[in-house]
């Protein structure tokens, strides 16, 4: 059931905003598989590309949240049944997203399935053939990795539907490739070949159709190989210093090369009481007494001293 007017078509059956607390697994649409420290999450909607339903969108943030809190998984592989990646929402369910503030309330929904992908602290791999398109193409550009087939074609075409991207086809691809060329792929909206993402490092490799499974296992079998601390280390810190001027970039730096000399073995640091204070606190010991009775009313007169 809809309600017609000039602003379009509004379903009465709205669908709210995506959420894990909406599902369980085993999913529907969405197909699930821990192999080891590998799991691999299948956007299983072949017929219409794979394209996000309230459903499937609602099952992926569910499985991205139950990796975040897994502590066995290492690498995470992202792809599409079918021979296809994902031609983004599903424009057919639109009218169940509401109002505009619904759409707001669905949109930051999205923005925070984005983000959960990007946060992870295993590494990401977008497995793409077939298209990768508007909200399929967003799911790419949270991912650390991007390997696709020489077929493979992108795009952002929502302008052609009278749409603008919601989580991240202005934001997160402006980072990636600056200002005018995501204006270019916003704006005129053309698909684009695989070359392409290539050449504007958007995608990390474009490979013979019949190599993509090849090509993804090889990247899993170098990354399981590396010290796992130090590849969240640079994750973190890659991700954090972009989106910060240089002198904070420069300090996560610097946090993370103490936090490496700590788990290699340096952590009792001179001037630091090696967890003398904690347990202190915990027994209410000497130290704990003698601290605060220090510090508790100090100053706390203000300012102006009597």
């Amino acid at each position: 059931m809809t309600e017609m007017g000039q602003a379009g078509i509004v379903s009465s059956d709205k669908a709210g905003a995506p959420s894990a607390h909406n599902v369980q697994a085993p999913y529907e649409q969405l197909g699930y598989v821990e192999q080891g420290p590998v799991v691999r999450l299948t956007l299983n909607r072949p017929d219409v590309r794979n394209a996000l339903s309230i459903t499937l969108s609602d099952e992926l943030i569910h499985a991205l949240e139950r990796i975040r809190d897994s502590t066995s998984l290492k690498v995470v592989v992202i792809q599409g049944a079918g021979g296809t990646f994902c031609a983004g929402d599903d424009i057919s369910e639109m009218p169940r997203w509401g109002d505009a503030n619904d759409v707001m309330r669905r949109v930051s929904g999205y923005q925070h399935m984005a983000d959960t992908l990007e946060q992870l602290d295993k590494i990401t791999i977008a497995r793409v053939d077939g298209y990768a398109v508007g909200g399929g193409l967003e799911i790419t550009m949270a991912c650390d990795f991007v390997i696709a087939t020489a077929s493979a074609r992108w795009g952002m075409p929502e302008v052609d539907v009278g749409i603008t991207p919601g989580w991240g086809g202005t934001t997160r691809l402006a980072r990636l490739i600056g200002r005018r060329l995501t204006k270019e792929i916003n704006l005129l909206g053309a698909l684009h070949p695989a070359s392409r993402a290539a050449e504007l490092t958007l995608w990390n490799r474009v490979v013979p159709d019949e190599q993509l499974d090849r090509e993804v296992d090889s990247l899993i079998e170098i990354l399981l190989s590396k010290n796992q601390q130090a590849v969240r280390q640079l994750k973190f810190i890659i991700n954090s210093g972009v989106e910060a001027d240089l002198k904070t970039a420069q300090a996560f730096e610097k946090l993370s090369a103490g936090l490496t000399g700590a788990v290699n073995g340096g952590w009792q640091v001179d001037g630091a009481d090696q967890a003398a204070g904690l347990v202190a606190f915990h027994e209410k010991g000497d130290l704990w007494q003698h601290r605060r009775a220090l510090a508790r009313d100090f100053w706390t007169d203000g300012p102006i001293g009597a």
